[in-house]
């Protein structure tokens, strides 16, 4: 992303900013979450503290969605031909990047937009994201507001209950985004009253309390998978979720471990259920039912992250010129991406698909020339760290890096360095220590994360 030097809106100080005016999605597909996540046109100034989104025109594109909109402010007063001199040649930049095919009618009817938030709400509803959703999320973003401005911790409470039903997953998840904002940017007022507002949050609603059980099953449900280390199998992964003292344990062990709880897994723990009766056939009957929903669960969420690594890969090996898109569009690949990209090389030549191959194969080398997944070489940069304080700060600087996919690849390198120290090699003890007590403190932190 660009950076632009521009004079600060409250004090005319210059300040470096993310301009950006062409979100060409059919192109460079990471361009859409830029602009959705407020990654471009949003500037802070240290010097006055003006923090705020940057005026200036917007194309946004989408040759699968059939998708052209623009915005233009108005609080830059241009006539309408002159919002056009500025559009135009977005608009002409777009079309040619199009193969004569893909050249549609509704690229010569742009939709404008009068403000911003009907651009997104546009761009979103198309993504299946309906007007109450937004609306909704907009209510928790003002609930958030106006919390942060009471100092009473009484009042505060009684604006919590009258709004509980407002507090879920969604809230923890806008919350932990507004705070991580307020301390990367350097705001300590705010942020610690966002920290003394999520300790009453977490303590005061009923999906907070949800939230603070699971952290700690995930804890203790990883130190004992840990501590399993190359002797676990079905078996002992049956008996730890049979022993299990709480839903929150066995979930837990189902975001751990899913992928040993397979045909044979079940078949064991009916087996089980069948030996006895009773009260002790009802409960094992109900944790595998348990189990079931569990499961299913986490396959529809890596399922949908599937689709999303395969729907980015199929759009960059549509561009004319794979390589460079690929290279252009580098930061978007996740470990899921790559995985995507060897799959589909391997049913290319299954085919006998020589050109879908040639194309798959120019993108898998560019990858390949990138070194290391990005994931690995941030936890690299963890291990070096002197102290628990700096890995926290690095995770807080990096928050955006720490998600499923992150948490995945740290966790099967972890495992992978545990069966080398089993098998007496000194180095991978040492390092597998480490690697184990960066782990932990990274998995406090995206759980913590998760909370809000």
């Amino acid at each position: 992303m660009p950076q632009t030097q521009i004079s600060c809106p409250r004090c005319r100080q210059p300040i470096p900013a993310n301009i950006e005016q062409l979100f060409d999605v059919t192109y460079e597909p990471a361009s859409k979450q830029r602009l959705l996540s407020g990654q471009s046109n949003y500037a802070r100034c240290q010097s006055c503290g003006y923090e705020g989104r940057i005026p200036t025109p917007v194309v946004y594109h989408d040759n699968e969605k059939e998708l052209l909109l623009t915005f233009f402010p108005m609080e830059l007063g241009m006539p309408i031909n002159e919002q056009e001199k500025m559009i135009g040649p977005l608009i002409k930049q777009v079309v040619e990047r199009l193969p004569a095919e893909k050249r549609k009618g509704y690229l010569f009817n742009p939709q404008a937009n009068l403000t911003y938030e009907s651009m997104m709400e546009t761009i979103l509803n198309k993504d299946g994201i309906s007007s109450e959703m937004i609306k909704s999320q907009q209510e928790r973003v003002k609930l958030v507001e106006r919390l942060i401005q009471v100092t009473s911790a009484d009042v505060r409470l009684e604006m919590i209950k009258q709004n509980e039903k407002l507090i879920d997953e969604q809230f923890f998840g806008l919350f932990s985004r507004i705070a991580q904002n307020a301390m990367q940017s350097g705001q300590e007022p705010i942020a610690r009253a966002l920290i003394e507002l999520q300790k009453q949050l977490l303590d005061e609603t009923a999906f907070g309390r949800q939230l603070k059980e699971s952290v700690g099953e995930m804890e203790a449900a990883t130190k004992v998978l840990q501590e399993a280390g190359q002797s676990l199998n079905r078996e002992k992964l049956l008996d730890f979720i049979l022993e299990a003292q709480s839903d929150a344990r066995v979930r837990a062990y189902v975001q751990l471990a899913r992928g040993g709880m397979d045909y044979v897994f079940f078949q064991n723990l009916t087996e089980k259920i069948e030996k006895v009766a009773g009260d002790e056939k009802t409960r094992l009957e109900s944790i595998r039912e348990k189990l079931l929903t569990y499961v299913a669960e986490v396959d529809k969420q890596l399922e949908a992250r599937f689709k999303q690594a395969t729907d980015f890969v199929e759009n960059l090996l549509k561009q004319d010129d794979v390589e460079k898109a690929t290279r252009e569009n580098i930061e978007g690949f996740t470990q899921d991406s790559v995985e995507v990209v060897n799959q589909l090389l391997r049913q290319a030549s299954e085919k006998n698909d020589y050109a879908r191959m040639g194309k798959l194969q120019k993108m898998a080398q560019v990858l390949q020339e990138a070194s290391a997944p990005p994931e690995i070489a941030f936890i690299e940069q963890l291990i070096q760290l002197p102290d628990d304080v700096s890995i926290e700060k690095m995770l807080a600087d990096n928050d955006a890096a720490i998600n499923d996919q992150f948490m995945e690849a740290f966790g099967g390198l972890v495992a992978q360095m545990d069966a080398q120290a089993e098998q007496g090699n000194p180095e991978a003890q040492s390092l597998a220590q480490k690697l184990g007590d960066v782990f932990k403190i990274t998995l406090k932190y995206s759980m913590k994360k998760k909370m809000g």
